[in-house]
């Protein structure tokens, strides 16, 4: 298995195994995309990226990340991210979209603005007001209200509707979002989900939320068209959710019509100690891969042509996802094919460039 090897995902051919991870621009006012979005996008299928991810994109307004985030909670939406998806595909690349809920994570600021810290209502933010238990994020923060069965029904319907927007703009894959502490990771982890109904307790409970999103989700999204998963495969806390908890999900979800496990880590809980350093979290992928027989990408810290070889050509996962390296150099894969010695093509506009 080589880095620029294609990957057939159900009806879907990926050009090469190489995913532009998705990444918060800060850059949407209402949930729509811009110039900002088609440019920074945009340039990544121009770069040679097999795999275009958008940035979380929330079902719901009040579950954005930021007030700046991008959105698929109303129609009205589709028509701007149609207009990105056109030309991601026609650059080869395959058009994603990561579709989120931040739970009690939502309604913070820019890293630039204010550090991650939350947005108060008189600057555009509001209160962050659901989550798994009326647990908050740190001691400081707003406690949220845990959500009712009511309330879960319709966010499940909100994630089912959001599918069907996405693929109205023209999407060939979906990631579902559940990681970094945010609203499906709230059921997940038993550091913050201390329900006592059917939604928390056990491990067949606490992941019953995220498997009614993916039937909701698989029942409009088609048979033909890749669904991925995204998730936080270890607290990296002691008593929170752990890796061999993230190889049981893999083999729940994957007869549910999950197709790969995008496998980052952490972010549930502020105090945790995560070992960082290059691939810290390809272990992970290996691991879910190996023991739950499920497609993997691999993500975190990976930089170098030769490292995301390594990390293929052994089997620790099926493809890998870049997220800052692209931020630094949007034509990461075709560099790395000049560093792999691999011929691939070029943007016509760009070949007088390439010797």
């Amino acid at each position: 298995m080589n880095l620029f090897d294609p990957l057939q995902i159900r009806d879907i051919t990926f050009r090469n195994r190489i995913a532009v991870s998705p990444m918060c621009e800060y850059s949407s006012e209402d949930g729509f995309a811009n110039d900002w979005h088609m440019v920074h996008l945009g340039s990544r299928a121009v770069g040679g990226a097999g795999t275009v991810l958008t940035e979380a994109i929330a079902v719901v307004p009040e579950g954005r990340i930021s007030p700046s985030d991008l959105g698929i909670w109303k129609d009205e939406h589709i028509e701007r991210l149609t207009h990105i998806v056109r030309f991601l595909r026609r650059q080869g690349a395959v058009a994603g979209t990561q579709l989120a809920h931040a739970g009690f994570k939502a309604s913070t600021g820019a890293p630039w603005a204010n550090h991650g810290q939350p947005v108060a209502v008189a600057d555009g933010g509001w209160r962050p007001v659901y989550s798994s238990t009326s647990k908050p994020f740190t001691p400081e923060a707003i406690a949220p209200e845990a959500l009712t069965a009511e309330g879960i029904s319709r966010i499940v319907r909100a994630f089912a509707d959001a599918a069907r927007r996405s693929l109205d703009a023209g999407f060939e894959l979906v990631e579902i979002h559940g990681a970094h502490g945010y609203l499906v990771h709230q059921f997940l982890s038993p550091l913050v989900n201390t329900r006592t109904d059917q939604f928390g307790g056990s491990f067949d409970n606490r992941t019953r939320f995220l498997r009614e999103i993916v039937g909701a989700v698989r029942e409009v999204w088609p048979e033909r068209l890749p669904l991925w998963l995204r998730i936080s495969a270890s607290d990296w806390t002691e008593g929170g959710w752990t890796i061999e908890d993230s190889v049981s999900l893999a083999r729940q979800l994957k007869p549910l019509g999950v197709d790969l496990i995008d496998a980052s880590s952490g972010g549930i809980v502020p105090s945790a100690k995560i070992p960082l350093g290059p691939g810290y979290q390809t272990p992970f992928a290996q691991r879910i891969r190996h023991e739950a027989g499920i497609l993997t990408g691999a993500v975190g810290m990976i930089t170098a042509p030769e490292q995301a070889q390594h990390i293929l050509a052994t089997g620790q996962a099926d493809l890998v996802l870049l997220a800052r390296e692209f931020l630094r150099d949007p034509y990461w894969p075709l560099h790395a094919a000049s560093v792999l010695k691999q011929q691939i093509a070029w943007p016509k506009q760009y070949e007088r460039a390439k010797f």
